[in-house]
C-alpha cells in the first residue's frame, strides 16, 4: 500500500485498510480503488460498489456491504475471509472480525455468520446469539456478551481469547481486547476477569481494579488507570508496554 501515485482520489469520502492493503471509496459515485499487496484486498477492479454503506476488514481481506439490500462482496485472501459468495446478509445490522475471521450478525434475530479462518473465529455454527448486545475480538478470537444477562460465548482460538465458558459476566461493564487476550471489567465493583494469552494480558490475578475509570491496550499490554487519583495498573508482556511500575500517572488526574 506503500504507492499511489497514478491514482485518482478525487471525490473520495471514506478509505479502509488490510494489513497490506488500502481501498478508497467514493460513496456517491459508487467508484473505489484498491492498492497494495493484491491478495490480501489490494486489487478491487471489476468489483461493483453500488449502494455500499459499510467495509469492513481483517488482516489480508475486505468485506463491501449494502445493509438496506444485504448484497455484499468479498475480496483478498479468502483464507481470511476474502470469499463470502452463497452466504445471505439480509438483515444484517453489525459485522465484527478477528484478524482471520468475520461475523456477520443480526441483532434482532440472533442469526449469524462467520466465515474466514475457522481456527480464528470463521466459525460460529451451534452457538445461540440471541439477545447478543456486544461483540469483542482479539486478533484471533471472538467474544459475544448479553450484557443484561451476563450470558457470554467465546470461540476462536482457545489460547488467545477463544474459551471463557468457566467465567461469569455477570455485571460486566466494558470489555477490552490485546492481540490475543480479553479483560472484561465491572467498574462500579471493580471485578475483573481476564483470558487468554498470559504473555499478552490473559492473566491479571491479584491486580485491584477498584476505582478503575479507563481501560488501554497494545497488541500485548494492558493500561487500567484511575484519572481521578492516578493510580495505573500495568499487565501483560513486559517489553511492549506490559510494566508500568515506577511511573507517575499524577498528571493524568484530575486533582493532580
Amino acid at each position: 500500500g506503500g504507492s499511489c501515485s497514478g491514482l485518482d482520489f478525487a471525490g473520495v469520502t471514506d478509505v479502509y485498510s488490510t494489513g497490506s492493503a488500502f481501498m478508497a471509496l467514493n460513496k456517491e459515485t459508487d467508484e473505489a480503488q484498491c492498492w497494495g499487496h493484491s491478495i490480501s484486498g489490494g486489487s478491487c477492479s471489476g468489483l461493483d460498489f453500488a449502494g455500499v454503506t459499510d467495509v469492513y476488514s481483517t488482516f489480508a481481506a475486505f468485506m463491501a456491504l449494502n445493509k438496506e439490500t444485504g448484497q455484499a462482496q468479498c475480496w483478498g485472501d479468502s483464507r481470511f475471509g476474502g470469499s463470502c459468495s452463497g452466504l445471505d446478509f439480509a438483515g444484517v445490522t453489525d459485522v465484527y472480525s478477528t484478524g482471520y475471521a468475520f461475523m456477520a450478525l443480526n441483532k434482532e434475530t440472533g442469526q449469524a455468520q462467520c466465515w474466514g479462518d475457522s481456527r480464528f473465529g470463521g466459525s460460529c455454527s451451534g452457538l445461540d446469539f440471541a439477545g447478543v448486545t456486544d461483540v469483542y475480538s482479539t486478533g484471533h478470537a471472538f467474544l459475544a456478551l448479553n450484557k443484561k444477562t451476563g450470558e457470554a460465548h467465546c470461540w476462536g482460538r482457545s489460547s488467545m481469547g477463544g474459551s471463557c465458558s468457566d467465567l461469569d459476566f455477570a455485571g460486566v461493564t466494558d470489555v477490552f481486547s490485546t492481540f490475543a487476550a480479553f479483560v472484561a471489567l465491572n467498574k462500579e465493583t471493580g471485578e475483573a476477569h481476564c483470558w487468554g494469552d498470559s504473555e499478552a494480558g490473559g492473566y491479571c490475578d491479584g491486580l485491584d481494579f477498584a476505582g478503575i475509570t479507563d481501560v488501554y491496550s497494545t497488541g500485548f499490554a494492558f493500561l487500567a488507570l484511575n484519572k481521578e487519583t492516578g493510580e495505573a495498573r500495568c499487565w501483560g508482556d513486559s517489553r511492549l508496554g506490559g510494566s508500568c511500575d515506577g511511573l507517575d500517572f499524577d498528571f493524568l488526574s484530575s486533582s493532580g
